[in-house]
């Protein structure tokens, strides 16, 4: 974590997590442009692995972006305050100097956020448990009386112990039903050999799962009746399972419909619409194709995606946000990207009754653009947060998406 801090190198490119085939580097990309561009405007720099953002909705129009070293900064009106909202840098597991998927991975702010000040993070902590690597945690923090500073002592409502050091997940967020939603990655390693069916089909896991929890409560968190494994033999946080390392989803404010990128393993990376007690298929499936067994699989009682692409498209899938901004012609477009600097959209053919993808061009990009995640402020408007250039410490940037 010194001064060759290098998740700039392969903070993503790590999800993959083995077998990213070199052959298709070289081959040409599939799809055709989309006609109306896209311009990147920086907002700020000088970041230190911005891996994650999240607006309080509480009308100051502040952006707190995530550092993955376990800082929470603010950017306002343009300018990156110098003193972190939140440093829990002390309380982070070791990340390794090559690449690290822990650390700091993510954040939420309570939808009465304006009135209670409490918000809620997702971080990789020491474990003393034997044969596990670190273990998540989910902590609730408060504000301060100035508001632009956390008060330093938590409340850790929840933790997961994590077998391996790779796919954690780490995406927080609520629903339009209050609750907290949590994405958890199967547990690391590659294959999801976790177990005789594997983490993610394993219902006595939290790993490989989304969770929803209810926070509202005098200690702790309780389980929402509703969730669909209550009162079963499973764990009665699920809200849906089958997933490899969902990196982050996100509530369509129209619909309350949740887009989620799942990253793939060897071959295929996909975008999935998130149900209530559905089972998305991995190990079973890598996207819509069989993994284990590598064919003919049974696929009955699974939901496959609703997009997926090959290594010839991308190598690692960074979910976004469905666009409910300004532009009129963007607004219902799902907006979602790949490590490699690319930037997709995914709409519904109402003919078809499918979706449609297609590739943006970035028109002011020089150079490569390595994409860590996306953002959306208080107005709807979405943005990119990663870096241009590999390797230097503070290289991370993020930019606001102008449509064309």
């Amino acid at each position: 974590m010194k001064n060759n801090f290098a998740l700039l190198l392969s903070l993503f490119f790590a999800f993959i997590s083995c077998s990213f085939n070199s052959d298709n580097a070289n081959k040409t990309e599939k799809e055709s442009s989309f006609t109306n561009a896209l311009s990147l405007k920086l907002i700020a720099s000088n970041l230190e692995g911005p891996i994650g953002m999240a607006v309080p909705n509480d009308g100051s129009k502040r952006l707190f972006v995530i550092e993955q070293e376990g800082k929470i900064r603010i950017i306002f009106n343009g300018q990156l305050l110098p003193v972190p909202f939140l440093d829990v840098s002390s309380k982070l597991d070791h990340l390794n100097n090559t690449y690290s998927e822990k650390g700091l991975l993510g954040l939420a702010f309570h939808p009465q956020y304006k009135t209670v000040g409490k918000f809620y993070i997702y971080y990789s902590a020491p474990t003393s448990t034997k044969g596990m690597d670190n273990k998540s945690v989910i902590a609730e923090y408060t504000v301060s009386s100035n508001k632009d500073i956390a008060n330093t002592a938590g409340k850790i409502i929840l933790e997961i112990e994590e077998p391996e050091s790779n796919h954690n997940g780490g995406q927080l967020a609520f629903g339009p039903d209050g609750y907290l939603y949590i994405g958890v990655g199967d547990g690391g390693g590659a294959g999801d050999k976790h177990g005789t069916i594997g983490n993610g089909q394993n219902l006595n896991t939290l790993l490989g799962k989304i969770l929803r929890i209810d926070v509202d409560v005098p200690k702790g968190y309780s389980v929402p009746n509703e969730n669909p494994f209550v009162n079963r033999n499973a764990k009665p946080e699920i809200y849906a399972y089958g997933l490899r390392n969902p990196w982050r989803f996100s509530f369509d404010k129209k619909t309350n419909r949740i887009f989620c990128g799942d990253v793939g393993q060897n071959d295929w990376e996909e975008v999935n619409v998130i149900e209530k007690g559905k089972n998305y298929g991995w190990r079973i499936m890598e996207g819509k194709h069989c993994y284990e067994p590598s064919q003919n699989c049974n696929t009955a009682g699974l939901t496959l995606p609703i997009d997926e692409y090959d290594h010839t498209t991308g190598i690692s899938v960074i979910g976004g946000y469905v666009y409910n901004g300004t532009n009129k012609e963007m607004q219902g477009k799902y907006i979602f990207g790949d490590w490699k600097g690319k930037i997709f959209m995914l709409l519904k053919s109402a003919a078809e009754n499918k979706w449609e993808r297609r590739i943006f061009t970035i028109k002011n990009l020089k150079g490569e653009l390595y994409i860590n995640s996306f953002g959306e402020d208080e107005n709807g408007e979405l943005y990119v947060l990663g870096q241009e250039s590999l390797g230097p410490k503070k290289a991370g940037k993020i930019f606001m998406i102008q449509f064309e």
